[in-house]
């Protein structure tokens, strides 16, 4: 659940995981989806990821957060742990992946945008240039992977709310990690968030009854891979550098999940497909060279 303290290389590290595991999600999500609707496939992942990080703060004896980290929790759970995973699933049944791949990587621009203007971080040209190549590799990624240009406006819009609250609860969730460990801030978030979503359990019992075995377990393994650690982790390489520079890294997610469909699903992708997970990789290479220095 941690990184090891003091690891120079820690916060890149924390961030490889991360952006791996949110690759799978995409994935996972389809599969779940299948099988239950979008308030309930979201209960079901953050009660099995508060469970999981409940009994780590147990055993890390992890206390109430402090009264200053309580904005950055209630924010950051409330729209990017609830609200983010409630949209990303309902538009991702309403679009095809690359759509969705490509609307709610808008995220990270709108993430350095925030932090600047709220946060006071610098935008530096390499940050900058790096936004600039990742995101063009996400729309060669999401137009070579569209399914015929068909997409529904609900959900083009579904996406970019996932993207809109995705940025809020990352730029919401940087102070609050001045006041608390990534554990216990990320704990805290996804219990508010089960909280929020309790609405959904009566439709997630009866979902449960009639989904198949793999559906569930696609929703168990959201919680547990892409919620529990990857938040986790996430929340440990933001407390270690700026959101923006951070935010930039997620331009690897189209390209793994190009690379996982391949390899899982027998989904050869194509050469224009391949050209814009390259972009987004060399951007991600471009934003984080200034950040070697500070993060």
């Amino acid at each position: 659940m941690s990184i090891i303290p003091g690891s120079r290389h820690g916060a890149v590290i924390a961030a490889g995981v991360t952006v791996l595991f949110w690759a799978s999600a995409f994935v996972s999500i389809r599969s779940a989806g299948s099988a239950y609707s979008p308030g309930a496939l979201a209960l079901g992942r953050l009660a099995t990821a508060a469970v999981l990080l409940g009994v780590f703060a147990l055993i890390r004896r992890v206390g109430w957060p402090a009264r200053a980290a309580w904005p950055g929790i209630l924010i950051s759970g409330l729209l990017w742990f609830g609200g983010y995973m409630v949209f990303l699933n309902w538009g991702e049944r309403l679009v095809d992946a690359g759509t969705a791949a490509l609307i709610v990587n808008v995220g990270p621009i709108l993430i350095a945008l925030l932090s600047a203007a709220l946060l006071h971080e610098a935008v530096p040209p390499a940050l900058r240039l790096g936004i600039a190549v990742s995101f063009a590799g996400t729309v060669i990624v999401g137009l070579s992977m569209s399914g015929g240009g068909k997409s529904s406006l609900l959900g083009v819009v579904l996406c970019l709310l996932a993207a809109i609250t995705y940025a809020i609860g990352v730029v919401a969730q940087k102070p609050a990690l001045r006041h608390g460990s990534a554990l216990q801030i990320t704990f805290w978030s996804a219990l508010v968030a089960a909280v929020a979503l309790l609405p959904f359990a009566g439709v997630l019992a009866r979902e449960a009854a009639d989904a198949p075995l793999s559906a569930t377990l696609n929703m168990i393994y959201l919680g547990v891979g892409p919620t529990a650690i990857a938040f986790t982790t996430w929340a440990y390489a933001l407390a270690r550098t700026t959101a923006g520079k951070l935010g930039a890294t997620t331009y690897v997610v189209p390209a793994l999940v190009v690379l996982m469909s391949w390899l899982f699903l027998s989904e050869v992708p194509g050469w224009f497909t391949l050209a814009g997970g390259v972009l987004c990789l060399a951007g991600v290479a471009v934003s984080r060279r200034s950040a070697k220095v500070k993060a």
